[in-house]
């Protein structure tokens, strides 16, 4: 059944991690979303948790032709991550998506900085991180943004969304510690088909719920 929209599914969802997690298992959390969609959900899982919250500035990587279509995905100054499949199907290779990328990796620092502003983003050595989106389809950005955080050293790496298509969340298990996924029917296509209300998140909406969170820290 789709969720009414992303606050219900992250209401959901943070009782699940509460559930899972018990009561001796989430020492030092550090709640991480992926904007934009991910941050009401990852508002209420923090919530749950009693866990700080900030976000993970990450992005896919698509043509002017086919925007539509994902081919790999960035982090911060990280190399790009690239569907390989997807990549010769469109005869396409990374050489070609140099000005891609450099576009695309300007907006994500311009994201950050709107987002964070001259606030340091936060450290996850040695601690628990959850990172949150609204749902998995290729899962390209969520893959992007595990390996980049793996490689700061968190404690325990958990990806937690409420939807996900089956074969990307069996798929994506070996990139983190624990995968938390409410559904996952087999033929999902788009996030929003399990969402009643799937509206964009605007960047002033994050920027409130960012701050609302940081005043109270």
């Amino acid at each position: 059944m789709p969720f009414p929209d992303r606050t219900h599914a992250g209401q959901a969802l943070g009782l699940r991690l509460v559930e899972w997690a018990g009561p001796d298992h989430l020492g030092n959390v550090l709640v991480l979303a992926l904007p934009p969609g991910g941050v009401p959900v990852a508002s209420e899982v923090a919530r749950a948790l009693h866990a700080p919250l900030d976000v993970l500035i990450a992005g896919e990587i698509s043509t002017p032709i086919r925007p539509e279509t994902p081919i790999g995905a960035i982090v911060a100054d990280d190399p790009p991550l690239y569907d390989r499949r997807s990549l010769a199907m469109m005869h396409l290779s990374e050489d070609r998506l140099g000005d891609v990328v450099v576009h695309r990796r300007n907006e994500l620092h311009r994201l950050e900085y709107l987002y964070r502003g001259r606030r340091p983003p936060p450290s996850v050595g040695g601690r628990t991180v959850v990172l949150v989106d609204d749902g998995l389809t290729t899962g390209l950005t969520a893959t992007a943004a595990l390996r980049f955080l793996r490689r700061h050293g968190p404690a325990r790496l958990v990806l937690a969304v409420p939807v996900g298509a089956a074969r990307t969340v069996t798929a994506m298990r070996p990139e983190c510690d624990d995968l938390v996924c409410l559904e996952q029917p087999p033929g999902l296509h788009m996030v929003g088909e399990w969402y009643e209300d799937f509206g964009q998140v605007p960047d002033l909406q994050i920027t409130k719920t960012l701050h609302a969170f940081h005043a109270t820290a």
